[in-house]
C-alpha cells in the first residue's frame, strides 16, 4: 500500500486524487484490499480536514432553522410544538434561550438530534 501521512497541502492534494478514482462505479467492495485502501485514504484525508479546516457546528438556533427550512415548516409549526407562538419566535430570533424542556420537545416530536440541541448559543455563554 503506497499510502503515507498527509502532512502538506500536496499530500492532501494526492490523497484527493487517490480518492477520487475510487467514486462512482469504481468504488471497491470494503474488505478488499482496495476496498482497505480506500478506507484508509477517506480516513487521512478526513484527519487532515479536521485539523486544518474545522468547521464548527451551529448553534441550536440555527439548526433549528435549517431543519424547519429542509422540512418546510414554518415558525407557526415551531409554535404550536412548544406551546407558545410567542416563545417560539423570542427564541427564533435569540431573545429568549432555548430551553430544556423545548429541547427535549425538538427531539422526541421532531427527531431533532439532541447533541445540536444541547451547544450553548451566543445568548447563554
Amino acid at each position: 500500500m503506497d499510502i503515507r501521512p498527509l502532512k502538506t497541502e500536496a499530500d492532501y492534494d494526492w490523497a484527493l486524487q487517490e480518492a477520487a478514482g475510487y467514486f462512482g462505479a469504481n468504488e471497491p467492495r470494503p474488505g478488499t484490499p482496495e476496498g482497505d485502501r480506500f478506507e484508509v485514504l477517506e480516513t487521512l484525508i478526513e484527519a487532515y480536514e479536521d485539523e486544518h479546516w474545522p468547521i464548527e457546528a451551529a448553534d441550536p438556533v440555527a439548526a433549528i432553522l435549517d431543519v424547519m427550512e429542509r422540512r418546510a415548516l414554518k415558525p407557526a409549526d415551531l409554535g404550536n410544538l412548544l406551546g407558545s407562538r410567542s416563545r417560539a419566535s423570542e427564541m427564533l430570533n435569540r431573545k429568549r434561550p432555548l430551553t430544556m424542556a423545548q429541547a427535549w420537545k425538538l427531539h422526541v416530536e421532531w427527531d431533532f438530534p439532541a447533541e445540536f440541541l444541547l451547544r450553548p448559543t451566543s445568548q447563554t455563554i
